[in-house]
């Protein structure tokens, strides 16, 4: 599809003016409406400027390529207009845009945005081009210095008036294929899919992206795609299947690597000195079973085994938690009493039902570590340690090491079953694992697991609950402080596992935890902190930063620290030790008042079950303050 063929007259404006980014945009909307291919045009327009507040797409040089897919699109469209003054747009370089390109894409598994954006930015990259485009002067020429563009630059294609069959005859298939994935399948997740798709498409290179998020997987890649592509990228800090990729060329890095290191990433996959995935080793589900010296570390291993094992516990931990939190929240009458919580019908349903959701945390973490590390055949038998743990009294920590014993023991019995005679292959994860594996996980977890986790277990709650005012207060503060170091990567997740944690007493029970406290609090500062710098020193901001300050306030109250990545990404040296202080700071008062929570989730929304919720919103509030004037002092104008 060229560009010649989706710019129409009607869509060109040569002579251009605008006062500001938001001018800017409205005029070219109401240039694409004129090609009458726009149903909604406020639908349209509302998506393309959502899109904007992703991101700039300014990508330098003068040039701007804002795009919406959206089913407000009845046909693909472009539009062009040239602004020869130029207007701040939050270029990538910093400079005005003098050149505006938008698309219009319908809402179809085509993504015909990406296809004419990757076409753009491979024409775009000649600055002969882009000085052609300042200085033609009616219509006609840009046509005609367009389709010379097109011709030197895919000199393979034909026009479509010479060869209509051309679409059919382009090579079918992707360049890059990608998997993203973090443990709590939320922002990590799509952040980085969008980095990919959004650097891919700046150089020309096709690429497909698979989230494995929450929600379950989208866009999922098919065997066709894996067949084609040149690289494989694998972007994730949990478990996702590997053995469809046996053969091919696989870069397999953290998550964050993807939102950061996209280009680099890109380079790697093309390059074809990528290693090659030999498969996942004795059916172990690890990301990372790479071939030869390329081979994961045996610590990063255990980092996705443990980080599968929490993405499948957090939803019953929060779930459960929250309705849990709910049940004192309406029985606040019987406060205080042996019955609080339950001595109403409603709160009793809400205690029953988020009781039995939280009860499953630990059999969840054990299992799918042991599912991570052994596939399917895990699952039965870490499930049974982890309920074992709960109920043995090793809790969490019992839980933990019962579910990578787990998963090794079912390894171990692989390898000593693979002698039997292939047809009884089919025996071996019905009838031999679940009864070998059972019998000699539930002695480790009678003999072993239970007797010294127990202990451990004990000292552990014993010591936390003996801690005096001086070292609360700074554990507190070390809390507060990781929940905003790397905003969802592995110490931001090691201090809210932690927190979860201590929601379950030694005997498994829920409990109200100043701990969690101060972890909560610690992960909503870094958002707050932002906006609130936004509003108090907006010249250190861009005008896009500044706009999405109201979203970093509904993101920070509702305890989503993801918030502040964009802004960390942009400025690291400033941000993050910023955000980190502020944090530290209201993790370590929240100690100080004696705050304590029953709810792993929910930000302000659970702020009416906090112990002493005045001072725990004062302790948001001044931590949010200290982030927000060390911003401001710390970052430079823009």
């Amino acid at each position: 599809m060229q560009i010649t063929d989706l710019l129409k007259r009607e869509s060109v404006e040569l002579n251009g003016s605008a006062t500001d980014k938001k001018d800017a945009l409205e005029k070219m909307v109401a240039l694409m409406v004129k090609q009458g291919n726009i149903a909604d045009p406020e639908e349209y327009k509302k998506r393309v400027f959502a899109r904007e507040e992703e991101g700039s797409t300014g990508v330098g040089e003068g040039v701007a390529i804002p795009h919406a897919k959206t089913a407000a699109v009845t046909k693909p469209g472009l539009a062009f207009m040239r602004v020869k003054d130029g207007v701040e747009f939050d270029s990538l370089d910093g400079q005005p845009a003098k050149l505006f390109f938008l698309i219009a894409a319908p809402d179809t598994k085509d993504n015909v945005h990406l296809d004419v954006l990757s076409r753009l930015s491979t024409l775009l990259m000649d600055p002969d081009f882009i000085d052609g485009l300042m200085a033609v002067d009616s219509v006609d020429g840009l046509y005609d210095l367009i389709a010379k563009a097109e011709k030197e630059k895919f000199p393979d294609e034909e026009t479509q008036e010479e060869a209509p069959a051309a679409e059919e005859a382009k090579p079918e298939g992707y360049q890059v294929l990608a998997v993203t994935a973090c443990p709590t399948g939320i922002a990590h997740t799509y952040m980085a899919a969008e980095s990919l798709e959004q650097h891919a498409a700046k150089r020309g290179i096709s690429i497909k992206v698979e989230t494995n998020g929450q929600s379950g997987v989208k866009n999922a890649l098919t065997a066709d795609d894996i067949a084609n592509a040149t690289g494989i990228i694998v972007a994730a800090d949990k478990y996702v299947p590997m053995n469809r990729f046996k053969g091919k060329r696989v870069v397999i890095v953290k998550v964050a690597d993807g939102i950061n290191k996209a280009d680099q990433l890109l380079d790697e996959a093309l390059s074809g000195h990528a290693p090659v995935f030999e498969g996942e080793q004795g059916g172990a589900a690890a990301a990372g079973a790479e071939a030869g010296a390329a081979e994961e570390s045996q610590a990063r291993k255990a980092y996705k085994h443990l980080m599968n094992g929490v993405s499948h516990m957090l939803p019953f931990v929060i779930g459960g938690g929250i309705l849990i939190a709910l049940a004192f929240l309406f029985d606040m009458g019987a406060a205080g009493t042996a019955n609080f919580g339950s001595s109403t019908p409603l709160a009793k349903f809400f205690k029953d039902v988020g009781g039995l959701a939280f009860s499953f945390m630990m059999p969840m973490l054990a299992g799918f570590i042991a599912a991570s590390i052994a596939d399917r055949p895990g699952l039965l038998v870490g499930f049974v340690a982890g309920a074992m743990a709960a109920s043995g009294g090793s809790g969490f920590f019992g839980a933990l090491v019962g579910g990578f014993a787990a998963g090794y023991l079912i390894l171990v019995l692989k390898k000593f079953l693979s002698f039997l005679p292939d047809s009884l292959e089919n025996l071996k994860p019905i009838l031999l694992y679940p009864v070998l594996g059972l019998m000699i996980m539930g002695a480790l977890m009678v003999l072993v697991i239970n007797p010294v986790m127990g202990a451990v277990n004990q000292w552990v709650n014993g010591g936390l609950t003996s801690m005096s005012g001086g070292s609360k207060v700074l554990l507190g503060l070390v809390l507060g402080g990781m929940m905003s170091i790397d905003f969802g990567g592995p110490l931001n997740k090691a201090a809210y596992v932690f927190g979860t944690a201590s929601l379950a007493g030694a005997d498994g029970q829920a409990v109200s935890s100043p701990f969690m406290a101060s972890v909560m609090i610690g992960g909503m500062v870094p958002p707050l902190a932002i906006a609130v710098a936004c509003r108090l020193f907006p010249k250190k901001f861009t005008e896009q930063e500044r706009s999405s300050s109201l979203t970093n306030f509904v993101m920070g109250l509702s305890f989503i620290t993801e918030g502040a990545i964009p802004f960390a990404a942009e400025d690291p040296s400033r941000v993050i030790p910023a955000c980190c202080i502020g944090a530290a700071v209201a993790g370590a008062l929240s100690m100080v008042f004696g705050c304590t929570i029953p709810a792993p989730h929910g930000g302000i929304f659970v702020f009416g079950v906090v112990h002493n919720w005045p001072m725990y919103l004062v302790s948001l509030a001044v931590g949010t303050g200290v982030g927000a004037v060390l911003l401001g002092v710390l970052k430079k104008n823009k």
